[in-house]
């Protein structure tokens, strides 16, 4: 389990990026897989969610999760459709009390937002293409458009790291044709191959006033075996499948 330091702070939230420890799962995906989307089996991921739910201290019927496309798409979380468990998006954002909000990813960025103003949270799953595309941006504006006088606190979790990220010169060509300044976020490495820093790339999008801090949880998905779950690993390793770490946020009551 890692935390904000920042967002440790503020009495009235709870949040967590837990790792891949503590969980029920086997093989490939022990031990805390929170995917549902994965070929684990659903007893053990279901009885995962339920020890995040607890662990954050809320029953599993108020965790929400996302079956993630690596869109721009954001969700509002209201009183009308509060009782949706899963919900088709890569953003939430939701000023209800007593719900959990989560992200799942596995060399993904996992993002949680509180607006410590306006009593808002918001958790993004930022893969690269959703980066590109806008989905920080989209939150963003998403909680700016609900609240006045925005002070929002952004914590970045644990994401592949610059040096295990390699891609290619259409990859690099994509990010450079949106913006020349995006080569910023590139090294180059062997021929015709570059390493991308996705977790400068993202931070690099929270540049904006309504930003009060951004606190970044550096840890390689990637690298740490131990702690994390890794796409890239696992297709590295062979493996036919891979588990999904949870990203979780809930507004409590005062």
């Amino acid at each position: 389990m890692f935390f904000s330091t920042k967002l440790k702070k503020f009495n009235n939230i709870n949040h967590c990026f837990f790792s891949k420890n503590g969980g029920v799962s086997h093989g490939v995906y022990k031990s805390l897989n929170c995917g549902l989307g994965s070929y684990d089996r659903k007893e053990d991921v279901l009885e995962n969610l339920d020890i995040v739910s607890k662990k954050i201290g809320l029953n599993i019927e108020n965790l929400f999760t996302m079956n993630q496309t690596h869109s721009n798409k954001v969700v509002v979380i209201n009183e009308e459709n509060k009782h949706i468990q899963k919900v088709d998006s890569d953003a939430l954002v939701t000023n209800q009390k007593n719900i959990a909000i989560s992200v799942l990813t596995a060399d993904c960025v996992p993002i949680l937002i509180y607006d410590e103003v306006n009593q808002i949270i918001g958790s993004i799953h930022a893969g690269w293409k959703g980066a590109l595309s806008g989905i920080i941006e989209n939150t963003l504006d998403q909680i700016i458009k609900i609240s006045k006088n925005a002070k929002i606190n952004v914590a970045i979790g644990p994401c592949i790291g610059v040096n295990n990220y390699e891609v290619g010169e259409e990859f690099y060509a994509m990010f450079v044709q949106e913006s020349k300044k995006n080569g910023y976020f590139f090294l180059p490495s062997k021929k015709n191959k570059f390493l991308f820093d996705l977790r400068k790339y993202v931070n690099s999008k929270f540049e904006r006033p309504e930003i009060k801090h951004v606190d970044n949880i550096d840890f390689d998905t990637f690298s740490s075996n131990e702690n994390f779950f890794s796409f890239r690993r696992s297709r590295k390793a062979g493996e036919e499948d891979y588990g999904r770490c949870i990203s979780v946020i809930s507004l409590i009551n005062d």
